[in-house]
């Protein structure tokens, strides 16, 4: 039956192992032991965040404007923090995630219209970071796209026995994820040698030298919001630490607040040493880089070929561990928007199939990547619009219902992202 799945889903498996709010709120534990329990469900959500195609867009950027953008990535990351704080802060004060509060105030038919828009923009997203993974094999090792493709297949399939073992033991998979791609890109900024002066001046001074800056801008700012993100941090939180009163609920939410702001530092800091290090290579020679593989072979002959091998490793793992949150929200948009499930090894053979058959096909992975980022566009708003609606709401919010200046912040940030995704799109078409 549909009902029924093999492997436990990551939000049922935080149900079982659900921590009473008693034993960490009443004082029990202090100091960093106090946070322990909160930390995690933001950096799954991170990982969204450094995917291939922020790769591809930081890499441009660097190339073409030097350090001009990098308040860009500082004002994104801001609009980060406060979109899954708010992701976060649904999922306690409910105990649903947003697709599970959508189903219960949506028809039926305006249910089952998200569900199949969200899965199509999880496929796009996960056909992005299922091609940068791939992309990653074949830079490092010389592995052909498609034989690469079918060992990061592998990959995404081991990276699910983490979740068979329980929401703690893929934080940390993640996390260590994480930290390799950290390390990697805190390599390459070292062996760079940027400009510190201008990339302060970059990143505190906001302007733009002609329009493509401005059109890159949006770029950048329009892929901030990952939707897949968004429905899956809100399901991450709902049942990993109960709240039996508002005050507990209250004070769940600003330990994982804490949680959110470390998680979006470390995103925002790879981020901008993805601009930085193009910065400091490319621009500063006249090189004006687009595609990853090009990366990859200016690194070499630039920085020498351990800050190529950096850059590839830094693609491979951000490929692997952004497609396993994929298909964690693959399931949450199922079971949330229309109550049901499959096996979740079924879901990630399925997936598959569209970034296999488009490089089977011989498509040039970076022209692939923007493709999948224009599709996301189109979902953006049936994951933000939602969110804001609902936290904004106090009889489903109840005292962590948002406050009048962060509904306003959080309809302000709605409207520009989405006005930023439909104007990319008419760009690309027009």
């Amino acid at each position: 039956m549909l009902e029924q799945t093999l492997v436990e889903t990551p939000h049922i498996k935080q149900h079982k192992n659900s921590i009473s709010a008693q034993a960490v709120l009443n004082g029990e534990t202090k100091g960093i032991k106090r946070l322990l329990p909160f930390l995690g469900p933001a950096f799954i959500a991170a990982v969204a965040y450094l995917d291939p195609g922020n790769f591809a867009t930081n890499i441009t950027a660097g190339s073409k404007y030097g350090y001009l953008l990098l308040w860009v990535i500082v004002a994104s990351n801001l609009m980060a923090v406060l979109i899954q704080a708010l992701s976060a802060k649904l999922g306690i004060a409910t105990g649903k995630n947003l697709p599970e509060i959508a189903h219960d105030r949506f028809p039926k038919s305006v249910s089952i219209f998200l569900w199949i828009q969200s899965e199509l923009v999880i496929i796009a997203t996960d056909l992005a970071e299922f091609i940068g993974a791939a992309l990653g094999l074949y830079l490092l090792f010389d592995i052909p796209m498609l034989p690469a493709a079918m060992i990061t297949a592998v990959g995404s399939f081991a990276i699910l026995e983490l979740q068979r073992r329980g929401y703690r033991s893929l934080e940390a998979g993640i996390a260590a994820m994480i930290l390799i791609v950290v390390l990697a890109f805190a390599f390459q900024v070292i062996v760079a040698k940027p400009d510190m002066g201008a990339v302060a001046v970059g990143m505190f001074t906001p302007k733009f030298e002609g329009v493509d800056s401005i059109l890159l801008a949006a770029g950048i700012l329009g892929a901030t919001v990952m939707p897949h993100a968004i429905y899956l941090h809100s399901s991450l939180t709902q049942n990993r630490i109960v709240g039996v009163n508002e005050a507990e609920k209250k004070q769940i939410f600003k330990l994982e607040f804490i949680d959110i702001i470390i998680a979006m530092i470390i995103a925002g800091a790879v981020n901008l040493a993805m601009v930085i290090v193009s910065a400091a290579l490319f621009f500063k020679n006249g090189l004006v880089v687009e595609d990853l593989d090009v990366a990859f072979q200016q690194f070499s002959h630039l920085a020498g070929p351990v800050t190529a091998i950096s850059f590839g490793l830094g693609l491979l793992i951000a490929g692997l561990s952004s497609s396993s949150v994929g298909t964690m929200a693959g399931d949450v948009v199922m079971q949330g928007f229309i109550n049901k499930r499959i096996n979740l090894y079924l879901r990630r053979a399925i997936t598959i199939i569209p970034p296999l058959a488009i490089i089977g096909f011989g498509v040039n992975p970076t022209k692939a990547l923007v493709i999948s980022q224009v599709i996301l566009s189109f979902g953006i708003a049936f994951a933000l619009v939602p969110l804001v609606m609902f936290t904004s709401n106090r009889q489903i919010m109840g005292g962590l219902v948002n406050r009048k200046m962060t509904a306003a912040l959080g309809w302000i940030i709605s409207g520009l992202v989405v006005s930023l995704n439909l104007f990319l799109v008419y760009q690309i078409f027009v």
